[in-house]
């Protein structure tokens, strides 16, 4: 058996046979995939571009590329893209716009609504404007609040809450004894991308999926929240794609080809990606008169977020009607490329990305 103590008496006759004055810095050691010269022509590079970004360049871009909603197929969205162009030539790249078409739903109904095991409701599923920030007013120019790729839909059905709507959720359901079949199953932000929630609701037979943004994990438990801090307000919704990306990403239509005006395209019911079951984000506003409505086992203890209620799971006697009917329209995007030409390697590429929109 290898005894922790020879390893010891090894390091230590390693170390003691080194020669006294010549210990090596760290910063000297080549870098890993690099020779000592190269090594030392790397770091000098790497000085010079952390010395590059500037905070208020940084504060400045981000207020002009977020001073109006900039999603796929806005006019600011095409500006921004414009302006990102012009820079990154003013910076001397070689750059250029490419434009795809690509399926992007915008919601043209949605509801929520408790109608029964309490008193009625409509959920808000709005956000206020809020004088201090005044991007927030622009409602005309904003879309509502939704997750993009949500299959239309109109069911109205008894609510289970279902903690974070992720496999071993359910497993713990079933030892509980409560099953989601016919349900609308109500799950809260986190611990997994939020397409895996309805992806997963619909393959244990649910009809329909809310998300919600549990101040547990973003809201006042966490620490001040907007304006005063960093986190979730009461009315705030986490908006976002709920396609099925890892099956395959991108645009829907059009999978494993880049979505140009040309391309074969499926139809939007042959589409795999979008959800096999209608979805909407809510707040925790909107959510907590739904799970205060449901009845049933208490959740584990580790299922209880930060409202101020009793955790129930369900299902019953709450019954929900929930609602969303969208434009599947086809809208451009416009991808900024900037080349920076290799010159050992001119033929190799290393490909760096990020979206623009919002």
């Amino acid at each position: 058996m290898f005894r922790p103590t020879l390893l010891a008496s090894i390091l230590f006759a390693c170390f003691s046979l080194a020669p006294v004055g010549h210990h090596v810095i760290a910063e000297e050691q080549p870098l890993y995939g690099f020779s000592a010269q190269s090594s030392q022509s790397e770091r000098q590079w790497e000085e010079k571009l952390r010395a590059i970004p500037n905070p208020e360049n940084l504060r400045a871009y981000m207020q002009r590329l977020s001073a109006h909603p900039h999603h796929v197929g806005s006019p600011y969205d095409k500006d921004n893209a414009e302006w990102i162009l012009g820079k990154f030539k003013e910076f001397g790249l070689d750059a250029h716009i490419e434009q795809f078409d690509v399926l992007f739903p915008t919601p043209k109904e949605r509801a929520v609504e408790l109608v029964e095991g309490g008193p009625e409701l409509v959920a808000k599923l709005q956000e206020p404007a809020l004088q201090v920030d005044p991007t927030s007013g622009q409602q005309s120019e904003q879309l509502p609040t939704y997750n993009a790729y949500s299959i239309d839909g109109d069911v109205t059905a008894p609510l289970v809450y279902v903690n974070y709507g992720v496999p071993e959720d359910y497993e713990r359901l079933e030892r509980m004894g409560v099953s989601v079949k016919g349900k609308i199953v109500i799950a809260r932000y986190y611990h997994s991308w939020r397409g895996i929630k309805p992806k997963v609701a619909a393959e244990h037979g649910a009809v329909g999926c809310l998300i919600f943004s549990d101040p547990h994990e973003d809201g006042f438990f966490q620490g001040e929240t907007f304006p005063t801090g960093p986190y979730r307000p009461p009315d705030g919704v986490q908006r976002g794609s709920v396609a099925d990306m890892p099956f395959y990403p991108g645009d829907p239509l059009t999978p494993g080809v880049g979505a140009t005006k040309d391309a074969k395209r499926l139809k939007v019911e042959q589409a795999p990606t979008i959800t096999k079951i209608p979805v909407l984000p809510i707040s925790h506003a909107d959510a907590q008169p739904l799970l205060a409505a449901l009845s049933g086992r208490v959740a584990p203890a580790e299922w209880r977020g930060g409202l101020g209620i009793t955790y129930h799971v369900g299902p019953g006697p709450a019954k929900v009607h929930l609602k969303v009917k969208s434009n599947w329209d086809i809208k451009p995007v416009y991808d900024v490329i900037g080349k920076i030409p290799g010159s050992t390697f001119p033929d190799e590429w290393v490909i760096r990305g990020n979206h623009h929109d919002g």
